[in-house]
């Protein structure tokens, strides 16, 4: 049987709030028996894109995350519920029957993602049904998905086995897999959100004169084996990325030819920036004597 499935591209996304807006516009001031009651004017973000800043300037990466109702398949809401108030459909979707959830607060907090929102006014938590009932009527994409400027977002309809195999090759992952909820929203390039980095910028005096090296060769060591290698740019700047926060740590290794070798030790905690490394001319052979 084929299910619903959502895929986010973190690389894609710049934050221009195209899924959120469409998210608002379908709920507010609108309601749809059995699937969701009207969402609240202001407070709510059923598509809530969180932002991320890592680095130092001169080097900073900004990331941001849309994070909504994951629709897992083992979702702490449907055995926090009361009352068949969370519905988990055959095809995947996962939907808090307003006609069913009303003062049901636990709900609000059974979710690990913090997806689901506490409407004050009618007293009852809500979340994203994934346009359920536009599916329900022969639409193929989310609203979400079909305003995203950068395709950032895919609706998938397909069976379990297809979207396994998708998430293989796309190298696909779900937010928080230690929840074990088995999440049906996937996200592509989600290192841009989880990971850190390591960067510098390399110089040396040729000629008299400042320069960036170029293709200077740099490598990252840990406990003496090389991680990973890299090559100055035109303005001397390289950049390791997909390291785990708070790793501790790792050794750079800088060499080039007109240069003395460098090495730098650093600590790593959130991401770093080394600043501008200089290079030490290549000291002169010695004579011997005659």
């Amino acid at each position: 049987m084929k299910k619903w499935n959502l895929v986010i591209d973190v690389a894609q996304c710049f934050n221009c709030n195209a899924c959120a807006m469409a998210c608002h516009d379908e709920y507010f001031g609108n309601e749809f028996p059995g699937y969701a009651a009207e969402m609240p004017r202001l407070g709510h973000r059923w598509i809530d894109i969180r932002q991320r800043e890592t680095g130092r300037c001169p080097v900073v990466e900004v990331a941001y995350l849309p994070v909504t109702c994951n629709h897992c398949d083992d979702a702490p809401c449907v055995k926090a519920a009361r009352d068949g108030a969370v519905a988990k459909r055959a095809d995947g979707i996962v939907i808090i029957v307003p006609e069913k959830a009303k003062g049901q607060r636990q709900l609000v907090d059974a979710c690990p993602y913090g997806a689901i929102w506490w409407n004050e006014e009618k007293a009852l938590p809500q979340a994203w049904p994934f346009d359920a009932h536009l599916l329900d009527r022969g639409w193929t994409k989310t609203r979400g998905s079909q305003v995203c400027p950068t395709r950032a977002m895919r609706t998938l309809h397909v069976e379990d086995e297809e979207m396994q195999r998708i998430v293989r090759e796309e190298g696909l992952q779900v937010l928080h897999p230690e929840y074990g909820t088995r999440p049906r929203v996937y996200y592509k390039n989600l290192d841009r959100w989880t990971k850190v980095f390591v960067a510098g910028s390399v110089a040396g005096v040729l000629d008299g004169v400042t320069e960036c090296i170029e293709d200077a060769r740099v490598v990252l060591e840990r406990d003496g084996r090389a991680l990973a290698e890299a090559r100055t740019d035109p303005y001397g700047d390289f950049k390791f990325g997909g390291l785990e926060a708070g790793s501790g740590g790792y050794r750079v290794r800088i060499a080039d030819e007109r240069f003395a070798a460098k090495a730098l030790d650093v600590a790593l905690g959130e991401s770093a920036y080394l600043g501008t490394i200089m290079l030490e001319p290549r000291a002169a052979p010695t004579r011997a004597a005659g």
